[in-house]
C-alpha cells in the first residue's frame, strides 16, 4: 500500500479489497479514501499505520471521534496504536512547523500515560482529547501541508558530512542557516540508531532559548520509542525543521542570535566541563535549596554559572536538575494574583516543562550533552526577568481559609476551590494535605487522581497534559523535603484552568470532551 505510486494505487484499488484489512468500523467509513488518495504524502512510508493515518488526516474531528470511539470499544484499535498513528498524521501534516501542531504532538505521550492511570471505562478520554485537537488543526491547516516531510535514503547522503567536522555541529550549523534540506539529509545518515541521532540533535536543541524547542526534542524522541526505528527519520526530522524554521523567522525579523550561543561554550571551557565524567555527590537539602534560590533570584548568566560550578564540583546531575526544577516551580508559586492565569503559556508552566525535558534528556544522552543541557536549562529557568517577588502560594491568608482537618475533607476542599477558580484556597488545601501525610510518596495518589481528572476534562491552553506529566515526574524525582511543592503548583494551575477555553472564555470544557464521554458511556 505504500509503494512509490501510492496515489494511483489508492485511487484504483477496489473499495472492497481496501476495506478488507481495515476492520468493520473503518470499512464503514471508507468514503474518506478518495480524498486521501488525492492529498497523501508520497515520500513518507506510514507502514502498518497507513489506514489509521488516512482516517485521522481526512475525517472532520466531530465525525472522527465517533468512528474512533467505536473502534476502541470493538477492539479494532488500541490507544497505543491511535497515539502512534496520530503522531505520524501530525508529522506529515505539520512537519514541526505549526504552533498548535507541535503543541499537540508534545501532548500525545503525556495523554497516553494519563490514560493508563484512569479507570478502564475512562482510559480513552485523554487520547481522544488530543486526537480531537490534532484533527481540528489538521482540518484547519489542510492535509496538503506545505511542511510535508521528505524521506531520504540513509545511504544516499552517507558521505555528505565526511570532511566538514562532527555531524552534530553540521546539523546545528545547517539549522542556523535555516538550511532544512541539508539538516534533514545529515540526520538521515545516522537515524538507523535513534539514540545516536538524538545525541546528534543535542547541539541544535541547546542553541536557542525556547521552551518548545526543548520539550519538542524530548517528546519526539519518546515518539520514536513508541513508533520504532522504521519511523525514526519521519519523527526526528520534525525537530530539525522546527529549529530551522525558528532560525528563518529570527533572520527575517532581524533579531540577534541567542546569547546562549556564546555563554554555553564559555562556561564549558571555564569550568573544564568538556569531557568531564558525571559526578555522584549529593550535598544535601540545604545546598539544593540554596542553588534553587540562586537560579530563581539571580540573572540568567549567574544561574547558568552556578549550575556549571555545581557540575564541576562533582554534584550529581540528578541533584543539579532537581534544584533547577525547584527554581522553575517557584515561578508557579510566586506569580502574583495580578496575573490571574497560571495555566497555559505562563512563566511557571513553561519553565517547569522545559526543565523537565532537560532532566529527561540528561538521563538519556551522552554525558557531555547532559552537562551542557543542564547549563542551558538553568539559563532558561530565568524565564521571567526580574522574577516574581510576591510571597509563594499558599500565603498565611490562604491557609486561614481552610477549616478541614483530615485528608478526605482537604481533598473535597481542593475540588471546591478548583471549581471556584480559587487558586489560593486550592494550594492551601494541598499544602496542608502534604504536611498531614508526611514523606510517603504513595499518599499523593488521591491528590493526583483528583488533578488528572481535570487534566483530562479541561482545555489547559495546550499545556494541561504536559504539565500534569511534568509534575508527576518531578514529584517522584524530588527529595521528600521539597516534593510537595510541585503538587501545590499543580493545584494552582488546575484551579486557574478550570472552565476556560483556549481564548480564556469561561464556561467551557476541553473541545470534544463531553461528546467523548457520551460515546464511551461514562459520566461527564
Amino acid at each position: 500500500m505504500f509503494r512509490s505510486n501510492r496515489r494511483v494505487f489508492m485511487s484504483d484499488v477496489g473499495r472492497s479489497m481496501f476495506a478488507a484489512g481495515l476492520g468493520a468500523t473503518l470499512a464503514e467509513n471508507i468514503g474518506f479514501s478518495a480524498a486521501f488518495a488525492e492529498q497523501s504524502s508520497d515520500s513518507i512510508s506510514l507502514g502498518k499505520y497507513e489506514a489509521l493515518v488516512e482516517l485521522i488526516r481526512n475525517t472532520p474531528a466531530a465525525k472522527l471521534q465517533s468512528i474512533v470511539a467505536k473502534m476502541i470499544i470493538s477492539g479494532e484499535t488500541t490507544l497505543t496504536q491511535l497515539t502512534a498513528a496520530s503522531a505520524l498524521a501530525n508529522a506529515v501534516t505539520f512537519g514541526g512547523c505549526d504552533y498548535v501542531g507541535y503543541h499537540t504532538a508534545m501532548a500525545m505521550l503525556p495523554a497516553l500515560e494519563l490514560s493508563r492511570s484512569l479507570p478502564n471505562g475512562r482510559q480513552p478520554l485523554p487520547v481522544l482529547k488530543v486526537l480531537y485537537r490534532n484533527a481540528l488543526q489538521i482540518q484547519e491547516v489542510g492535509t496538503a501541508s506545505q511542511a510535508a516531510l521528505e524521506a531520504y535514503a540513509d545511504a544516499e547522503h552517507s558521505a555528505e558530512h565526511a570532511t566538514e567536522g562532527s555531524l552534530e555541529i553540521q546539523i546545528r550549523d545547517a539549522c542556523r542557516r535555516a538550511d532544512t534540506r541539508r539538516a534533514e539529509r545529515l540526520l538521515s545518515t545516522v537515524v538507523r540508531e535513534p539514540l545516536d541521532a538524538f545525541n546528534a540533535l543535542q547541539p541544535a536543541a541547546q542553541d536557542d532559548l525556547n521552551v518548545h524547542r526543548y520539550v519538542f526534542a524530548h517528546r519526539v524522541y519518546g515518539l520514536v520509542g513508541l513508533l520504532g526505528q522504521e519511523h525514526a527519520n519521519t519523527i526526528l526530522s520534525q525537530f530539525v525543521r522546527f529549529c530551522a524554521d525558528n532560525e528563518r523567522q529570527r533572520i527575517e525579523r532581524k533579531q540577534p542570535a541567542s546569547p546562549i550561543r556564546a555563554i554555553l561554550p564559555k562556561l564549558l571551557d571555564q569550568y573544564k566541563l568538556v569531557g568531564k565524567e558525571l559526578g555522584r555527590r549529593d550535598p544535601g537539602d540545604s545546598v539544593v535549596e540554596t542553588l534553587a534560590e540562586t537560579i530563581y533570584q539571580s540573572s540568567r548568566e549567574v544561574a547558568a554559572e552556578a549550575t556549571a560550578a555545581a557540575l564541576a564540583e562533582g554534584i550529581d546531575p540528578e541533584v543539579v536538575g532537581e534544584a533547577i526544577s525547584l527554581a522553575s516551580n517557584l515561578y508557579v508559586l510566586r506569580q502574583g494574583s495580578d496575573k490571574w492565569r497560571t495555566h497555559g503559556d505562563s512563566a511557571g508552566v513553561h519553565s517547569s516543562d522545559a526543565t523537565n525535558a532537560w532532566r529527561n534528556m540528561a538521563r538519556t544522552t551522552d554525558a557531555r550533552h547532559a552537562i551542557a543541557g543542564l547549563v542551558v536549562a538553568a539559563y532558561h529557568a530565568g524565564i521571567q526577568e526580574p522574577p516574581f517577588q510576591t510571597p509563594p502560594y499558599p500565603t498565611d491568608e490562604h491557609r486561614a481559609q481552610i477549616t478541614a482537618d483530615d485528608c478526605t475533607k482537604l481533598l473535597a476542599e481542593t475540588e471546591d476551590a478548583i471549581r471556584s477558580n480559587d487558586q489560593g484556597r486550592a494550594t492551601a488545601a494541598i499544602a496542608i494535605y502534604g504536611e498531614r501525610v508526611g514523606q510517603d510518596a504513595r499518599a499523593a495518589e488521591p491528590v493526583l487522581a483528583l488533578m488528572r481528572k481535570y487534566a483530562v476534562s479541561e482545555d489547559g491552553r495546550l499545556h494541561g497534559e504536559k504539565y500534569y506529566h511534568t509534575v508527576v515526574e518531578e514529584f517522584h524525582s524530588t527529595r521528600p523535603a521539597f516534593r510537595w511543592r510541585h503538587i501545590v503548583g499543580l493545584a494552582r494551575v488546575t484551579a486557574s484552568a478550570y472552565g476556560y477555553n483556549r481564548t480564556d472564555q469561561h464556561g467551557f470544557r476541553a473541545a470534544g470532551y463531553e461528546e467523548a464521554c457520551e460515546l464511551l458511556g461514562v459520566e461527564v
